[in-house]
C-alpha cells in the first residue's frame, strides 16, 4: 500500500524535503528530483511507518479498554450493605 498525501500535505513535505536538502547536500537536488525522493520515501518507508502507528494505537486502545472496568465499575447490590451502614 502507497501512501498517499493530499495536495496540501504533499506539498509541505516536498518543501521540507527540498529545505532539507538545501541545507544539508552540497549540491540539493531540484524539484523534480525532491519529488521523486519523496514518492519513493512514501512507497518505500511509509508503510513501516503506518504498520508502526497502528500497532501503538492497537496499544494504546488495548490498555483504555483494560482500564474501562475500573473507571465505570458500579457495586452490585449496593442498598443492603448501605442499610447496615446507618
Amino acid at each position: 500500500m502507497t501512501i498517499k498525501l493530499d495536495k496540501a500535505d504533499h506539498a509541505q513535505a516536498l518543501e521540507s524535503l527540498q529545505r532539507y536538502c538545501a541545507a544539508n547536500l552540497d549540491e540539493p537536488p531540484g524539484r523534480l528530483q525532491c519529488e521523486a525522493l519523496l514518492d519513493f520515501l512514501l512507497a518505500e518507508i511509509g508503510p513501516s511507518i503506518y504498520n508502526r502507528a497502528v500497532r501503538d494505537t492497537q496499544q494504546r486502545l488495548l490498555a483504555r479498554v483494560q482500564e474501562v472496568d475500573f473507571e465505570v465499575h458500579e457495586d452490585e447490590f449496593p442498598w443492603w450493605p448501605a442499610q447496615r451502614r446507618r
